[in-house]
């Protein structure tokens, strides 16, 4: 009971930070708005015209899409670490993010434009990187370093398909420099709008698959003989993963590292309990993508960074972190 206690209100405090993040990414920036004038726009209030477009046309994007990506790439990391035992895993460290950014590009290159067209190819790109690896995790009893490795290869060679594709055809995406690192400059709200059933139909799900995954860390013969059926939970979890990090993908571009930051935070607070970790991680995720992106867009203004710069600043030394610690205890 005790313990129930602590992690709601962790969940609370988290909740608490999350939204001080959202107001200050819709109050922070260049034009001077304070709290109580964007509190007044919100609310139906007149005023200035150039105000109610900043906010409600530049603003309130942004923030929505970097909510929507944040908690989409944060639970399919968590999604990705539980079915493949690796701490290490993550839609960036094991090339889904490549992979569906690859398919993007070639989708944009072969196929007319459409609203769908984005995250349709996305998720194709993302769910064949990932059963990739899945396979290779699986039949050859790879170690956890061997499916990185494995995974940094299959992003580096999407990487460079993608740079000849756009090389070949450099007119096929325009915001191809934003889209390979990672931002949400030019994200419109008609973009949120198609990408919101599908992270809240990944999130809902992944909420849904946390009892079983908690099985599935016990081990595939207990999990079967609690009456789990371990494969398709395992497959149905992998699909999850593939459209939350194809969804984010289509809007936020190749963010790197959010989707191992966020999913270890949440198992240092509330322990190896994916019931809790699935809400943990998808908050988490929200609220640091919310926190980075609206210093990547202040701390140099009126210049802005691609928030992705600013995330792998943060990630590559928790990375490496990571790689030292498990080198230590001999997981890898």
């Amino acid at each position: 009971m005790k313990q129930t206690s602590a992690r709601w209100l962790a969940l609370g405090a988290l909740f608490m930070g999350f939204a001080a993040c959202l107001a200050a990414s819709l109050c922070a920036g260049v034009s001077g708005m304070g709290v109580r004038r964007v509190w007044e726009l919100l609310t139906g209030g007149a005023g200035d015209a150039v105000e109610a477009g900043i906010l409600f046309h530049i603003r309130m994007p942004r923030a929505f899409a970097a909510c929507l990506c944040g908690a989409a790439l944060a639970v399919s990391g968590l999604l990705l670490q539980t079915t493949l035992g690796n701490g290490l895993a993550s839609p960036g460290t094991i090339g889904v993010n490549s992979g569906a950014g690859f398919a993007v590009v070639l989708a944009a290159v072969l196929l007319p434009p459409a609203p769908l067209l984005r995250v349709a190819a996305a998720f194709t790109g993302a769910m064949l990187t990932t059963l990739v690896v899945y396979g290779l995790a699986s039949r050859m009893g790879a170690s956890r370093l061997t499916i990185v490795m494995a995974g940094l290869a299959l992003s580096s060679l999407f990487s460079a398909a993608s740079d000849a594709l756009v090389t070949l055809w450099p007119d096929a995406l325009l915001d191809r420099s934003t889209f390979s690192i990672g931002g949400f400059g030019s994200v419109t709200m008609a973009s949120v709008q198609t990408i919101a059933p599908f992270v809240v139909t990944g999130l809902l799900a992944a909420f849904l698959l946390s009892p079983g995954l908690n099985l599935l860390l016990l081990g595939d013969d207990t999990a079967r003989a609690l009456g789990l059926n371990a494969r398709l939970c395992r497959f149905c979890a992998i699909l999850c993963a593939a459209l939350l990090a194809a969804a984010a993908v289509s809007v936020g571009g190749l963010i790197s590292f959010l989707g191992l930051l966020a999913p270890h935070m949440a198992r240092f607070l509330v322990g190896n309990d994916v019931r809790w970790q699935a809400p943990f991680s998808a908050l988490g995720g929200a609220t640091l993508l919310l926190a980075c992106d609206t210093l990547a867009r202040t701390l140099f203004s009126p210049y802005e960074l691609p928030v992705g710069i600013l995330l792998s600043f943060l990630g590559v030394p928790f990375f490496l972190g990571l790689l030292f610690t498990r080198k230590k205890r001999g997981e890898l």
